[in-house]
């Protein structure tokens, strides 16, 4: 059984995608072939924004946006600590001071009330100038953008929302990467929509910003071309192939791909019942369900789980294992353990069970009743 089956989706989607590569092949148009505007484009009207910048990966993607925003030394960045490196990492990357805030348990996201007093005591410290927070949407699920933007607004901060793994998500009518001053998401093989490589994007409805983005990712080049430099910028370009195989992989996510992994997600919540903790979606929200994840009662009873499914050959994982204001990349901003407690607890706790479109009812029972067998339900 695969975590992610990526192959079986290749299976499905093989025709289209050979054809795709093929056609780039064919063409040696490598670098900035069509298939990389039109996909943004497509990816604009899908996400329901004004723009989208296409980059080298969901990293670079975030730190275009701290360099678009001009975040740099003396600027607090708030940012959940249950979540990857990557979040917290581009901060710091530009000089900033990333200042962690805690989670809300039933939904992994950050928790909105946490952040308004880490936002309050970066105030009366003032050793720091408040000046951006960064939303991720975990396992495919929107953060309460609601409370957050309400928040952001209170205090003038600028919002990011960081999709790498909600891509396809909802909050009411509103999609995922469309929420915030920009988004960005990350086209990993593994995340909701995923290419055969790297590759990024950013999303944004202010033509500054998505002008500036085209620029920087292309080594700052100006409106005369590649070789009229306006700034300083690197190289961040997504490539045609992958573009190419985005294209047909998008439409399949659009038309089927999304629905069927939210019909295994009920077929695990319906298994399981409520004889194990598994993922909450509140009301009104929608998610593209990158990972379920469930919560055990404690580290003990989560490495049983997992070694009995391995047995089982039933792949798990742990995201994540370590909060962020733990890491030893950031021991000096003088963090230690309890200062987030809910983060914590779901290190200790969470397991990530197989999660894709491609699952059948039957594998899902089988994982299911491994579950309960494991845990003597």
């Amino acid at each position: 059984m695969e975590f992610r089956d990526l192959k079986r989706q290749y299976q499905c989607l093989k025709p289209q995608i050979d054809a795709a590569m093929m056609e780039v092949a064919q063409n040696c148009n490598f670098i900035s072939g069509k298939q990389v505007t039109e996909l943004e484009q497509q990816l604009a009207e899908y996400v329901g924004v004004k723009h989208c910048v296409t980059c080298a990966n969901g990293t670079d993607a975030l730190t275009m946006v701290m360099m678009a925003w001009n975040v740099q030394e003396g600027d607090a960045v708030f940012v959940p600590t249950f979540t990857f490196f990557a979040s917290a990492e581009v901060v710091a990357f530009e000089g900033a001071t990333p200042v962690f805030v805690d989670v809300k348990e039933d939904t992994f996201n950050l928790d909105a009330d946490k952040l308004e007093q880490a936002i309050l005591q970066v105030q009366q410290e003032g050793k720091l100038k408040p000046k951006a927070v960064i939303a991720v949407d975990l396992f495919g699920q929107p953060a309460d953008y609601d409370r957050i933007e309400a928040v952001c607004k209170k205090y003038n901060l600028l919002l990011l929302e960081d999709g790498a793994q909600g891509f396809g998500g909802k909050m009411g009518e509103r999609t995922a990467c469309s929420f915030g001053n920009a988004a960005t998401t990350s086209f990993f093989p593994a995340k909701p929509l995923g290419c055969y490589g790297d590759g990024g994007a950013v999303f944004t409805n202010d033509d500054a910003t998505a002008e500036y983005l085209r620029s920087i990712r292309v080594h700052g080049k100006g409106s005369s071309g590649k070789y009229d430099n306006v700034r300083i910028g690197w190289n961040s370009r997504l490539d045609t192939i992958q573009a190419a195989i985005l294209q047909i992989k998008l439409k399949a996510f659009a038309e089927y791909e999304l629905k069927d992994v939210n019909k295994s997600a009920n077929l695990y919540t319906r298994y399981l019942g409520d004889q194990v903790k598994t993922p909450v979606v509140p009301e009104g929200f929608y998610s593209s369900w990158a990972q379920y994840t469930l919560i055990l009662k404690d580290k003990e009873q989560r490495e049983h789980l997992q070694r009995e499914l391995k047995e089982q050959g039933i792949p798990t994982m742990i995201y994540y294992p370590k909060p962020m204001h733990l890491q030893t990349a950031f021991a000096e901003l003088g963090y230690k353990q309890g200062d987030f407690p809910v983060a914590e607890a779901l290190c200790e706790r969470v397991l990530a069970l197989p999660m894709h479109p491609y699952l059948d009812e039957s594998d899902i029972r089988f994982v299911c009743n491994a579950v309960k067998a494991a845990l003597d339900l």
